[in-house]
């Protein structure tokens, strides 16, 4: 039953991560991470094909070593929620609908305490095929 529940959670957060893709508003990278915790306690097969993947493969290897989060993926996590707290400042009731806000900027600020990774330890790009 317990691995079920944990398949189903993994499930649910790769598509949550999915959907964060497309829509600004919700994050990818730690929706991944958590299906990969997920599926490293129900299934096997997945969590070796998210670990693996092209493109979340290299973020959920820095978070499981280090609990390291790139420069880069720092930035693009903050820009997004600068654009979503600014969106939500232009279309709320003021004064009291600020808290969650306020809240909201407190806690993103973790991401800046995070370690980011090796840089000696990070994939190297294919080089382009294009001429």
């Amino acid at each position: 039953m317990k691995r079920q529940l944990y398949l189903v959670a993994g499930l649910v957060s790769l598509a949550l991560g999915g959907i964060g893709v497309v829509l600004p508003l919700l994050p990818t990278v730690p929706f991944m991470i958590l299906a990969a915790f997920c599926f490293a306690n129900s299934s096997p097969r997945l969590e070796s094909w998210l670990v693996e993947h092209h493109v979340f493969g290299s973020h959920i290897r820095n978070w499981r070593d280090r609990r390291a989060i790139t420069r880069r993926g720092k930035w693009a996590a903050t820009i997004a929620f600068a654009v979503s707290c600014t969106v939500a400042l232009l279309f709320m009731k003021m004064p009291w609908n600020l808290i969650p806000v306020a809240a909201a900027l407190i806690t993103g600020s973790w991401l800046w305490t995070r370690n980011e990774p090796d840089p000696a330890k990070l994939p190297v790009r294919p080089p382009s095929q294009k001429e």
